[in-house]
């Protein structure tokens, strides 16, 4: 009776699990085919500051506002790709190239360093939270494969924009170039679309209006990245 019991139970959280994944695959894919289309008014890591600064009861005012392709800069839309992803047009979410190479310098006990492309951090950023674990890893990876199949990667780009972080409380390239340098998005330079690029990195502790020497010389290479992929051009491979 009692190997009946515990069989009976077996087969019950089977079934329960079962149910879990399934509805949790068929809500991300809703979640994601919405996105393709809606604005994005928000994402998981705004939810994850705000509820930080309830805890920490220092007060953050959140500052975000959506603006559509057209008018997001050029200079910005090329200076995220030349400063995080330089193959975003080709892969299929994870760059391999880039992710040996991160993996043989971290073997070689050189400095730790990322492979993330574009559609890495939108799904997180979007989707999860920020931190280190590998069920944040494994779901990361499941939204990435999604997004990539379901929207195109103008969409992922266009998103990325409107709700990467860039100070405390700042997100989105419209609030960004607001904060830092009093226009709008659509109205940021080459280098000061590059200064914004340059603090991704680190938006928190770096500062586009009054960049540091390191800064400044990663905006600098930066911009000699946009000259080396042909300029605004190469946004029409997207």
């Amino acid at each position: 009776m009692g190997r009946i019991t515990i069989r009976a139970w077996g087969r019950r959280l089977w079934g329960w699990a079962w149910r879990t994944l399934l509805g949790f695959v068929v809500l991300s894919v809703l979640l994601v085919l919405l996105f393709r289309q809606a604005p994005v008014f928000g994402s998981m890591v705004m939810v994850e500051r705000k509820v930080q600064s309830w805890i920490a009861r220092e007060p953050i005012e959140l500052r975000h506002q959506w603006r559509p392709w057209g008018e997001l800069s050029d200079h910005a839309k090329l200076a995220v790709i030349a400063a995080e992803d330089q193959r975003f047009p080709e892969h299929r979410g994870f760059d391999l190239v880039e992710m040996r190479r991160a993996w043989e310098s971290n073997r070689a006990g050189g400095r730790l360093r990322g492979a993330s492309t574009l559609s890495q951090q939108t799904a997180k950023n979007l989707f999860l939270w920020t931190g280190r674990s590998w069920a944040r890893k494994g779901l990361e990876a499941w939204f990435t494969l999604l997004i990539e199949s379901l929207w195109p990667k103008q969409r992922i780009l266009e998103v990325y924009l409107n709700i990467a972080e860039w100070d405390s409380g700042v997100f989105g390239l419209e609030a960004a170039a607001q904060h830092y340098f009093g226009v709008s998005a659509g109205q940021l330079s080459a280098a000061q679309a590059s200064r914004l690029a340059a603090i991704l990195p680190n938006p928190r502790g770096w500062d586009a209006a009054r960049p540091s020497a390191h800064v400044e010389r990663r905006s600098a290479w930066i911009r000699q990245q946009m000259n080396n992929l042909g300029g605004p051009a190469y946004l029409e491979r997207l």
